[in-house]
């Protein structure tokens, strides 16, 4: 029960009434300062290009030492709505785009009612809580699941496609959100604590820790190389060839004769009458 209030004091805390509002950037890592519930981050490409695979999320995650997002409960879900909400309030230019959480089907193209048991977290969570769409999971080949992000979709038959989740096919292309063990000594030469000191504010801190910058840039890079690549093997292509032909190449003196004179004198023969 302990841990049901301090999630929902986390999602107060980050836009409730009254409350100190800070923005949730996307790439950064989201810390509250009482150091009983995760840290987050939120990772959205503006990008469809830059987005990523289930499992591109996943190894995205633990190698920063956390893991693809799993949640416990109603309150933890909630939070997680609350960050989303602000990271893409008006104004931030982030629209559509579903987020990946850890949730997987190992199977091999269930469609029978036992399907949805067969999900389970990646990071080995217990967790029995479930978010599902209207009609979802529905099996057959889509076997890893998304968060729902499309607030300028029509709404469908369960509604808007706003948080709740949708099984999908984990080669698919999306944000994700990882999650991460409470900072209990954040580093200091990369932390940024804000205060919800503001009149009226009676809540803890929130500390925002910069992180992820470097992994979220090799998905930029990455899809680079072999462009890069080709251009470096073009350019010394083209600097061979100039520098052969500049060997080939002889240049003669203008003021070098190409007549060949004879030292040795010609006798000339004289001519009978």
């Amino acid at each position: 029960m302990s841990r049901v209030v301090s999630l929902l004091l986390g999602a107060a805390l980050l836009c409730g009434h009254g409350a100190f509002c800070r923005r949730v950037v996307s790439g950064q890592k989201v810390c509250f300062a009482d150091f009983k519930h995760p840290c987050y981050k939120m990772a959205y490409f503006h990008e469809l290009s830059s987005r990523v695979s289930f499992q591109e999320a996943r190894l995205a995650c633990e190698s920063e030492g956390g893991v693809l997002l799993s949640l416990e409960n109603e309150a933890e879900q909630k939070l997680i709505e609350s960050m989303l909400q602000n990271l893409t309030k008006p104004g931030t230019g982030i629209s559509d785009g579903d987020f990946w959480i850890g949730l997987w089907r190992n199977g091999e193209g269930q469609t029978s009612g036992a399907c949805p048991d067969l999900y389970q977290w990646s990071d080995g969570s217990s967790s029995q809580y479930r978010n599902w769409y209207t009609d979802e999971p529905s099996c057959g080949s889509e076997k890893c699941v998304v968060m729902y992000h499309q607030p300028t979709a029509n709404p469908g038959l369960g509604g808007p496609y706003l948080y709740q989740w949708n099984d999908d096919r984990c080669n698919m292309k999306h944000n994700y959100i990882c999650k991460y063990e409470p900072e209990i000594n954040p580093t200091a030469p990369v932390e940024k604590t804000y205060f919800t000191n503001q009149p009226g504010d009676t809540h803890e801190n929130v500390v925002v820790t910069e992180a992820g910058l470097i992994p979220n840039l090799i998905y930029v890079v990455i899809p680079t190389i072999p462009l890069l690549l080709l251009i470096l093997v073009a350019f010394g292509t083209c600097c061979f060839q100039m520098l052969h032909k500049s060997k080939g190449r002889t240049k003669t003196s203008p003021h070098q004769s190409t007549l060949w004179i004879s030292k040795s004198t010609r006798k000339e023969s004289g001519m009978e009458v």
